[in-house]
């Protein structure tokens, strides 16, 4: 069965970097697109950051610039590099990996969550 293990959240102050990263096991698929969630206390889910199989990125406005996603398909892990940290990114990020079998047919599977507390 498909299981991914989110790591590198924590606690850092405002301006400081961490390095999420997702590792997939159970299976030895590429996935077509990999990325991150993020959801606030209180708030809807929302796409941080999506990578595709090719290698093209993906990132919401509010962490353009900041942010840095990557993957390694021979380890089926994604990562994501976030610097300049400010309040306002504290969340639970989640870890997603989607295999699309058709433009009406897919699969996607999500990580526990990792906290990601920024002081200020």
């Amino acid at each position: 069965q498909v299981q991914l293990a989110e790591s590198g959240g924590g606690l850092v102050q405002a301006g400081g970097s961490l390095r999420l990263a997702c590792a997939i096991s159970g299976n030895t698929f590429t996935f077509n697109a990999m990325g991150w969630s993020r959801q606030a206390p209180g708030e809807q889910r929302d796409l941080v950051a999506s990578i595709s199989s090719e290698g093209s990125t993906n990132y919401t406005d509010s962490v353009m610039g900041r942010f840095t996603i990557s993957r390694d398909n021979a380890k089926n892990t994604v990562y994501l590099q976030m610097n300049s940290l400010k309040p306002e990114d504290t969340a639970v990020y989640y870890c997603y990996a989607e295999k699309v079998y058709s433009d009406i047919l897919s699969e996607t599977y999500w990580g526990q969550g990792t906290q990601v507390t920024v002081s200020s």
